[in-house]
């Protein structure tokens, strides 16, 4: 039988405080593929982790570019080069009278990228993680933190990071497979 694959290590704790150190010290021992799990926000998890970075701000700006762009360009297309006018003198190309399709579509093209931008980013949606494997992690959605140092990590090896862990005073670490 194929010894399964490891996707890390998984250490548990029962304070945000507890896991906040933990993450700390983790980062700083030099892993960097490192993850929590939180039943509620603990602030400044997310930095201990090194997750203080996004692309999606600026995907959201280039949906919004894209909609503003395309509504003028419709309302241009439509009024300059499809079925030109001439009512009462005015010119061909009257941008003001655009403002609210512009308006509209840059909304519409920001708000659609933010979620499926968000849902792409997160790999969601995702009905299966190698975490549920451990049965512990049930209580990550109640009452307890886990901190979990992921095998693709250029640093990892399971006997040094489960060592490692343990070295936090976790209440236990587990392995988990995928």
């Amino acid at each position: 039988m194929a010894k399964p694959k490891i996707y890390g290590v998984m250490a548990e704790f029962d304070s945000p405080e507890a896991v906040l150190e933990a993450a700390h010290k983790t980062r700083n021992a030099g892993y960097k593929r490192i993850d929590a799990f939180s039943p509620i926000p603990v602030h400044g998890l997310a930095e201990a982790i090194g997750f203080d970075w996004t692309v999606l701000p600026a995907l959201v700006f280039c949906g919004g570019l894209g909609g503003g762009l395309t509504g003028f360009g419709m309302c241009w297309y439509a009024n300059v080069i499809s079925f030109s006018l001439n009512i009462g003198g005015k010119p061909f190309n009257s941008w003001p009278m655009w403002i609210p399709i512009t308006f509209e579509l840059t909304i519409l093209g920001a708000a659609l990228t933010a979620v499926f931008g968000m849902l792409a980013l997160n790999g969601l949606p995702s009905p299966y993680h190698p975490t549920f494997n451990v049965e512990r992690f049930a209580g990550a959605s109640t009452d307890k933190f886990f901190l979990c140092i992921k095998a693709r990590d250029a640093k990892f090896d399971l006997a040094q990071a489960k060592s490692f862990l343990e070295g936090l005073k976790p209440e236990g670490v587990f392995e988990i497979e995928e």
